[in-house]
């Protein structure tokens, strides 16, 4: 993504002030939510700006304001706007160490629960959804584990329902899984043609794709782990503590919340009390 935030077409005169941009961008949050519930106001302001004026600059629109006509009147429009808000950043077994500690250390403790059910919040296109069936079924807990991927992103929910991740980043992801504790040949799970790898459909048997909202949605089941991670980091301390809220309540007495690497149980609501179960990787558990 180009993270150039100026606008070539306009003279130096006419480009929009920071203050201008600022009351723009208030309206055009304001629009999405009122309009179709979809709520950015508390996302951290900085990287909404330039995905903004990135979608300006690729429009060729003078301002901001133009943007929100174009959101509230084309048809289609919305689902652009919205896959340039929403974040994608993931792969599967995303920072191996996270998922070798989960299966050495919380995977022993799960497998004593006559059901496991587990709700990757915020699961964008399924890379980490499919990581967890893996390893669920590397354990011997497929048939008892239930996983519940949700995003807000309907575009990228319907990739992750496909299960076709791009054959180019095959031979990254089986680095991952090796380092993340593997315990076959990765290509045992997919087959392949000339450009995606496709996993095979009994991973699927116990993955629930939905679309969830963790700013505006609230808790739809009581779940023995849940992993949100490196997707507070787009929110501000006020939205954090939100979801932190929601998270909380979803997690069942004794279960397990992984956060992301760039994530920290600083702004965890005093009155959420969690045990520090692996701190290097951000796994904790509710007491």
């Amino acid at each position: 993504m180009n993270n150039d935030t100026t606008i070539e077409f306009l003279t130096e005169k006419e480009e929009p002030t920071n203050e201008l941009q600022e009351v723009e961008i208030n309206v055009l949050l304001e629009g999405l939510y009122q309009m179709y519930g979809y709520d950015f106001r508390g996302y951290v302001r900085a990287s909404l700006r330039r995905r903004i004026l990135n979608r300006m600059k690729a429009e060729r629109l003078p301002t901001i304001t133009a943007l929100l006509e174009k959101v509230l009147h084309e048809k289609g429009y919305l689902e652009r706007l919205l896959n340039d808000l929403s974040i994608r950043m993931t792969e599967m077994y995303r920072d191996p160490s996270f998922f070798a500690a989960f299966r050495s250390q919380v995977v022993p403790i799960l497998k004593d629960l006559p059901e496991i059910r587990i709700w990757h919040a915020g699961c964008a296109t399924g890379e980490e959804v499919y990581s967890m069936a893996i390893l669920m079924m590397e354990e011997g807990l497929a048939k008892k584990t239930k996983i519940y991927a949700t995003d807000m992103n309907e575009k990228a929910l319907y990739a992750a329902k496909e299960g076709a991740f791009p054959l180019k980043k095959m031979q990254q992801y089986t680095k991952n899984y090796l380092k993340a504790g593997g315990k076959k040949a990765f290509s045992e799970y997919y087959t392949t043609d000339h450009q995606y790898a496709y996993f095979n459909p009994s991973l699927e048997e116990n993955l629930f794709f939905a679309q969830h909202n963790l700013v505006t949605d609230g808790s739809f089941n009581e779940f023995h782990v849940i992993l949100c991670r490196n997707v507070m980091i787009y929110f501000d301390n006020e939205l954090q503590q939100q979801v932190h809220h929601l998270i909380h309540s979803s997690l069942a007495e004794g279960g397990f919340v992984g956060f992301g690497s760039k994530e920290s149980i600083l702004f965890v609501p005093k009155s959420l009390k969690y045990e520090e179960f692996n701190s290097q990787e951000k796994i904790y558990r509710k007491l």
